[in-house]
């Protein structure tokens, strides 16, 4: 039963991953992402059901726009296995089982699938166009929330204290954002990633987001590194006033999705 189980979930990844795609590209633009039907980007004709299979339909048509026969970037099915594989792994990391997982694991696995959603359509914005999207950011506290009331009201001992202090430094970041940083019209993208950890914060462990900080920095030195050997091995001369633009937000939610899934596969049994 769990290998059928784990199967549907993959689906249901590869679903969102399809989502995610249309998410990444129109969230930015203010488009709607829930009533417009997806198009094809080249010659804009609206598809169809077997259109949007994930993984399937890009097997299917070769790759191509079935319209205009223009090629479909890889990234999209790329994303949509990755995603399910993704999803998988989260629920494998809970041992999630139909007859014997606690209805408090079940919970936390669902919230925990929209905190994931959140998450990936971020680390996809910000590696486009180097931006935390305040809207999914906003989701993702209102599900972050929901969770919140959720413990609160089941378990015995909940430690409401943590959570006050969470909101408190979230306020002020907001209050920064909105006061200083947009009066003077300077780029707010540190506060951003500032309250991006701050959700990281409220829903993993401590020791999740340390780590994941850790390797984030790692990311970031890695890619100064190599982009100063580029330079260097190019030949190539920065302007003065030319800076490295590095997806912050993208090392932080791909490196969290990752130290959040090991350090539930590391919990003892009973604490899963």
């Amino acid at each position: 039963m769990n290998t059928i189980l784990y199967a549907l979930i993959f689906i249901i990844g590869t679903l969102f991953g399809s989502f995610f795609t249309l998410a990444v590209y129109r969230i930015p633009l203010g488009k709607d992402i829930t009533h417009e039907r997806s198009f094809c980007p080249n010659c804009n004709h609206k598809l169809g059901f077997f259109d949007l299979i994930p993984i399937l339909s890009y097997i299917f048509l070769g790759g191509k726009c079935r319209y205009c026969k223009q090629k479909i970037r890889p990234r999209y099915l790329l994303l949509e296995i990755a995603s399910g594989i993704i999803f998988v792994l989260f629920a494998v990391s809970l041992r999630l089982n139909l007859f014997t997982t606690n209805i408090n694991t079940w919970v936390y696995f669902v919230f925990g699938i929209f905190y994931l959603v959140s998450l990936v359509i971020i680390a996809g914005i910000d590696k486009e166009k180097i931006k935390v999207q305040k809207s999914v950011l906003l989701f993702g506290f209102i599900v972050q929330a929901l969770y919140i009331i959720y413990l609160y009201i089941v378990e015995e001992k909940f430690n409401i204290y943590r959570y006050v202090i969470y909101l408190g430094i979230i306020v002020i970041l907001v209050l920064i954002d909105i006061f200083i940083l947009r009066k003077k019209a300077e780029n707010s993208y540190a506060v951003e990633n500032l309250l991006l950890c701050m959700l990281l914060l409220g829903f993993t462990y401590e020791i999740t987001t340390i780590l994941t900080i850790t390797y984030t920095l790692v990311c970031i030195s890695l890619q100064l590194i190599l982009s100063k050997i580029k330079f260097k091995s190019n030949k190539i001369v920065k302007k003065e006033n030319e800076q490295e633009k590095i997806p912050i937000a993208f090392y932080l939610c791909v490196t969290n999705i990752i130290c959040l899934i090991i350090t539930n596969l590391l919990k003892p049994m009973s604490q899963a």
